[in-house]
């Protein structure tokens, strides 16, 4: 582990770095989902879908993917922030 983890019971220290990956991981993920439609969010990916720029097909169960994704991406930030709090980190 980094010197960051050096004063954390090791649970913690583990519990921490999984949960960053995992945040980093679901973060790239929804890019990926983003990236071929131009879109920077969910949101101006479906402004494109309900103008027609782009077909519906399969750009909404991306958004829909990218929506669950951002989602998720705050439930893990909200997880590690009481994690880091609870060891005063």
């Amino acid at each position: 582990m980094t010197h960051f983890f050096r004063n954390l019971p090791n649970e913690a220290a583990q519990q921490i770095d999984a949960l960053s990956r995992l945040l980093y991981d679901v973060r790239e993920d929804r890019k990926r989902l983003l990236a071929p439609y131009g879109a920077t969010d969910e949101a101006a990916l479906l402004a494109k879908i309900a103008t027609g720029e782009i077909d519906a097909h399969p750009a909404y169960e991306h958004y829909l993917g990218a929506k669950t994704l951002a989602d998720t991406h705050e439930t893990i930030r909200e997880q590690l922030r009481a994690l880091l709090l609870a060891q005063g980190a």
